[in-house]
């Protein structure tokens, strides 16, 4: 009886439910159910030619023509009522039915999409979490990469800190022994003071030694020359008189090298008249003048004098002293003027002058003699075949060629030449003033290998000390010499 059901579905309809009737074209009825975004067309069949058992219908054709009566149309609407109601029961059933498949589908469906859904959220959080640990392994490399520079610059930041605090009691010792040298100076000074008025009694005596010597010389002179007469008279004589003549001229020669000693005054009234000038040491033993002493010399073309001392026994004398140290009496953190024009005493510690020594050297060439002096008892020698200093408009800067002796074989003069600096006048190659930090007037570079005007240290505190009598090349830049010399002596001596 029942043909088969029809459902077609549609998502695009009006969320509703609702029941629609009507006959197709062979009178078969058609429902419609809607139920949410589905539609659900079906066909019911539909009874032909029923009748009730009961009816008293007549199937010819003068009675199927005929109007039924009333009892007859009652029935057969109560039999369509009954058909309709099965119909309806029939169709809630099968809208239970297809609610409860809908449902199920449905409620696959959406767990399908939560399912697929949660992978893929999964999936992305997978990824970040991913992404997360590596800029966290990045982040945790960076901090550590801070980290351990912030180390290394707090270890740096305390070495400076250790290195402040030891120059500090460094500056503070030095500070204290520099107190302690200013104490010994006054002292000293007073004692040169003293020692300048007892020399200028010796020398007041020496006068009136002189005077009456002088007197004796014109007598002895005299002696002499009648001497001379009686030997010319005589020389035809015995050779008792040729031996009498002999002794006689010994005498002479004596007494003339008495009178041409330094520091006698024995001259003779010509060379009165013509007092010598001498423009080195070297002019000096040249005359005559072998003793060590102090000298008094003159400016090149200049009648402007200066006291100098001259070593007239090293490696066959001749040599002008124009630096000594050797007890740290005198201070030789000076200005530029007092190294322009020297200072010290020439017969102990003294600084001869640049002014002078550049004269000298640029009027011939001349060779540089450096002696040096430890406190084990060790001297080293440091010889440079020429050596002149510039005038005072280029700063006095040195010049030096050809190394040789024991002081190293590399020299600790910086080269090529550099300008001299002092305290008041920095003209070293360093973004420091090295004459203040290192004490003294050099020819500092860049602080340089050597400064032999440093800071005087006394035995056992002269190690470690870097602004001490250094000459790196011998030994090195903390240790502080005993004694030092710089001299000079032409090279055609």
């Amino acid at each position: 009886m029942w043909q088969i059901v029809f459902f077609t579905l549609s998502w695009d309809l009006v969320p509703a439910a609702a029941y629609r009737r009507g006959m197709d074209s062979v009178g078969r009825r058609q429902y419609q159910v809607q139920h949410g975004a589905c539609s659900y067309t079906f066909l019911l069949p539909e009874t032909d030619n029923c009748r009730s058992p009961s009816s008293s219908y007549v199937s010819n054709a003068v009675q199927r023509d005929a109007p039924l009566d009333y009892d007859d149309s009652v029935q057969r609407l109560q039999v369509l009522e009954d058909i309709m109601e099965n119909n309806t029961q029939w169709l809630m059933k099968l809208e239970t039915y297809i609610q409860d498949n809908v449902k199920k589908e449905m409620a696959e469906r959406q767990q399908n999409s939560v399912q697929n859904q949660t992978a893929a959220m999964i999936e992305i959080g997978t990824s970040l979490l991913n992404q997360t640990a590596e800029q966290t392994r990045k982040l945790t490399d960076v901090e550590a990469q801070v980290l351990n520079q912030t180390t290394r610059l707090e270890l740096q930041l305390l070495e400076h800190s250790l290195s402040t605090n030891k120059l500090e009691k460094r500056i503070l010792d030095q500070t204290s022994e520099i107190n302690k040298l200013q104490d010994k100076n006054s002292f000293l000074e007073k004692k040169v003071r003293d020692m300048e008025d007892k020399h200028t009694a010796q020398l007041q005596s020496m006068r009136e030694e002189k005077e009456r010597l002088q007197g004796l010389v014109s007598k002895q002179s005299s002696v002499i020359g009648e001497l001379e007469r009686q030997l010319e008279t005589a020389a035809v004589n015995t050779s008792a008189l040729q031996e009498q003549q002999r002794d006689l001229m010994e005498t002479v020669h004596s007494l003339l090298t008495l009178m041409s000693a330094p520091g006698s005054a024995k001259s003779t009234p010509a060379a009165k008249d013509e007092p010598v000038i001498f423009r080195d040491c070297a002019e000096a033993f040249k005359a005559g003048l072998t003793t060590s002493g102090v000298y008094t010399l003159t400016f090149p073309n200049s009648t402007q004098e200066i006291k100098a001392y001259c070593d007239m026994e090293t490696a066959g004398g001749g040599w002008t002293i124009f630096q000594r140290r050797e007890d740290g009496s005198v201070d030789f953190q000076r200005t530029w003027t007092e190294y322009k024009v020297g200072f010290g005493n020439p017969s102990g510690e003294h600084w001869l002058g640049n002014e002078f020594v550049s004269q000298v050297t640029n009027q011939k060439r001349y060779v540089l003699r450096i002696r040096l002096t430890d406190w084990e008892g060790n001297e080293a020698q440091a010889l440079y075949e020429h050596f002149f200093l510039s005038g005072e408009e280029l700063n006095y800067r040195i010049h030096l060629k050809g190394l040789t002796g024991t002081a190293g074989k590399i020299s600790s003069i910086s080269q090529p030449g550099n300008d001299f600096s002092t305290k008041d006048a920095d003209k070293d190659k360093c973004i420091c003033k090295c004459s203040q930090m290192l004490t003294g007037g050099w020819w500092f570079d860049a602080c340089g290998p050597s400064n032999l005007n440093g800071m005087y240290y006394p035995q056992k505190q002269n190690t470690n000390k870097f602004n001490g009598i250094k000459w790196y090349y011998w030994k090195g830049s903390g240790y502080s010499l005993k004694a030092t010399a710089m001299m000079i002596r032409p090279v055609d001596f």
